[in-house]
């Protein structure tokens, strides 16, 4: 069977149409950010249960290139790619992990963290760029004159976009502010043969840049505004509806910055409801940090307005953005979705992340903004105690271990409520006999 997609506009007075071959990123004619659709008739040809037992059967198998959690669904992903110019590194299938211990804590009984930083380059940004350059690659086979392949990044996109350009054996660019991602996101792109450029600026000073630079149709544009990206990123919710034996959990939680990964979410799971594998929709809540959160200063005003701000240094430095190109299709996403913004400070962030660490998880600073909003919504009602609840880990807490470190010294701006700091003793046994006494009585009146 044949199936079709396309670039269009997401203006619905202008709905202007590109192929994805296109080197297209915004509407030639109004201007307006573009999305892939698919022609939704034909997908409906099959029907509902027979796409649940299509992904179930192509699920973690050896078949290339469908064991991947992406391309499992390539039909409904970049179905005109050739599996020859697929470049995958089995990316999807992540941990759907209940959080048992962590959920007892704040009286939820039913909350999961999806661990989508257990992936290649360890965040989720692995799953859109299997798609955007899976395209560039079907794209030079066809004649595309592309050299490269370039981004701005707060250091989890660069990441992605390094190992699949090299994967694939086209060169990658890419631009990162100078001093403001960790160490391990660094040396990621430096060790898989990117073009590193560390520009004296911000993300939002990155993305101007790299804005410009790919006018040149000979560089290709990975950032998320590039709604290829989006399609991968997509099938986070899809996987968490298979995951859940095609059962919908009442709220899903992700953390924002750019905001590509909150309409990549809503549009997994609109095409699930429209082609009949689900019945309703779960709310979505974005979770910003209190220094980087224009959109939740926008949602304060029911969206009415967005104005840009200048983010300030957090520790969620992923999100540390201030101008995001994907804000028009987010707060699409979240009128569709009964949709809540909320924010965390840095310390709430903080805490949050090392109190879920505790109960077995070990997380980034942007999971701990998710985790943070979670926490205060409960504590508001405005999410009930009953509910099913999501929390979408972004990235891996291995790539944010000075954050960790720190936060255990004991050297950030802020009381460390829950450190655990080592205990340097001599090397004797009663030492360490009379240091375990004391220890393990402090911590059972604790869990008194």
């Amino acid at each position: 069977m044949s199936y079709q997609a396309w670039f269009q506009c997401i203006n619905e007075q202008c709905k202007e149409r590109y192929p994805l071959n296109t080197v297209v990123y915004r509407c030639r004619t109004c201007d307006s950010l573009l999305e892939v659709q698919h022609d939704m008739h034909a997908l409906a040809r099959r029907d509902a249960k027979a796409w649940m037992k299509l992904f179930e059967d192509r699920y973690k198998s050896t078949q290339w290139p469908f064991g991947s959690g992406v391309w499992g669904k390539k039909e409904w992903i970049l179905p005109q790619v050739d599996n020859d110019n697929i470049v995958s590194l089995y990316e999807g299938g992540t941990n759907l992990f209940w959080a048992e211990r962590f959920g007892k804590m704040l009286g939820l009984e039913n909350l999961w963290i999806k661990l989508c930083g257990n992936s290649h380059s360890g965040s989720f940004k692995d799953l859109g760029m299997t798609v955007l350059v899976s395209q560039v690659k079907q794209m030079i086979s066809e004649g595309a004159p592309i050299k490269a392949v370039a981004c701005a990044s707060t250091g989890d996109t660069s990441a992605a976009l390094a190992v699949y350009c090299a994967a694939a054996g086209i060169q990658s660019i890419v631009l990162l502010p100078k001093g403001k991602i960790s160490i391990a996101q660094l040396v990621q792109p430096i060790a898989n043969g990117a073009l590193v450029l560390s520009l004296d600026t911000d993300f939002d000073g990155c993305m101007r840049v790299v804005q410009e630079i790919t006018k040149d149709e000979t560089i290709y544009l990975a950032n998320s505004m590039n709604s290829l990206r989006i399609e991968g990123q997509k099938t986070v919710g899809i996987e968490i509806a298979q995951q859940f034996d095609w059962e919908i959990p009442d709220v899903i939680i992700i953390p924002g910055g750019n905001l590509g990964n909150v309409s990549a979410l809503g549009s997994g799971l609109l095409m699930m409801r429209d082609l009949g594998l689900i019945q309703r929709l779960p709310r979505i809540v974005v979770a910003q940090a209190e220094r980087a959160n224009p959109l939740y200063r926008s949602y304060l005003k029911n969206f009415e307005s967005f104005e840009p701000v200048q983010a300030q240094k957090t520790l969620a430095s992923a999100i540390q953005i201030g101008n995001p190109v994907s804000v028009q299709k987010a707060i699409r996403t979240l009128k569709q979705f009964n949709g809540i913004v909320v924010d965390a400070t840095e310390q709430e962030l903080a805490d949050a992340a090392a109190l879920g660490d505790t109960t077995g998880m070990f997380n980034c600073p942007h999971t701990g903004v998710a985790l943070a909003g979670m926490i205060k919504l409960l504590r508001a009602g405005k999410i009930d105690k009953s509910e099913h609840v999501v929390v979408i880990s972004t990235a891996h807490g291995l790539k944010f271990t000075d954050f960790k470190v720190a936060y255990h010294e004991g050297t950030l701006d802020f009381p460390c409520h829950y450190a655990n700091k080592p205990i340097e003793l001599p090397p004797t046994v009663n030492a360490v006999r009379e240091a375990l006494n004391h220890a393990l009585q402090k911590r059972r009146e604790q869990n008194v």
